[in-house]
């Protein structure tokens, strides 16, 4: 097994056991999230979508979200985060939204996070949003890192009993 469906294969097999759906929006992961739920034979029973938000532009025309109207709010932050899962999870009418937002190097953002910053959020059954900082600036450890830990908190959410 590829380490791309390797790391998707158990968030697949809970999203297909539990016949739920999933839109992934993330920015310095990459498209990695993505790549590896899709990894994963079957995956158009549970992925709807997925987009690499990865800058302004690409924020208003896929998501229509203008942080005009959200003051205070800045990527690369959990409110953003939280925010960006849960559009995915609402306009691509899916069970759950999984969003990435960070740095992942090899220099931190314009916002001062550090290379190796993160937040993920998960818009579901289960909500959760978290910040990662891997303290590194080798850039594609930490795209892999991301990809990581965003979906073994999928997974974390999945195991979790289906509520009626």
């Amino acid at each position: 097994m590829v380490a791309l469906e390797r790391l998707g294969e158990a968030a697949g097999r809970l999203l297909k056991a539990r016949g739920e759906t999933i839109a992934v929006a993330e920015s310095s992961a990459g498209g990695l999230i993505s790549a590896s739920l899709l990894a994963v034979p079957g995956a158009s029973a549970y992925f709807v979508a997925g987009g690499v938000i990865y800058t302004h532009k690409a924020r208003e025309i896929f998501t229509d979200i203008e942080l005009e109207q959200h003051p205070g709010m800045r990527s690369s932050s959990e409110p953003y985060a939280a925010l960006l899962a849960e559009t995915m999870r609402r306009r691509m009418d899916t069970t759950w939204g999984l969003a990435e937002t960070g740095a992942s190097g090899p220099r931190g953002n314009r916002y001062g996070d550090a290379a190796g910053h993160t937040c993920i959020a998960l818009s579901g059954p289960v909500t959760k949003v978290f910040t990662l900082e891997t303290g590194d600036g080798d850039r594609e450890a930490n795209m892999w890192r991301f990809t990581e830990a965003a979906l073994d908190a999928l997974v974390s959410a999945l195991d979790q009993p289906m509520t009626a």
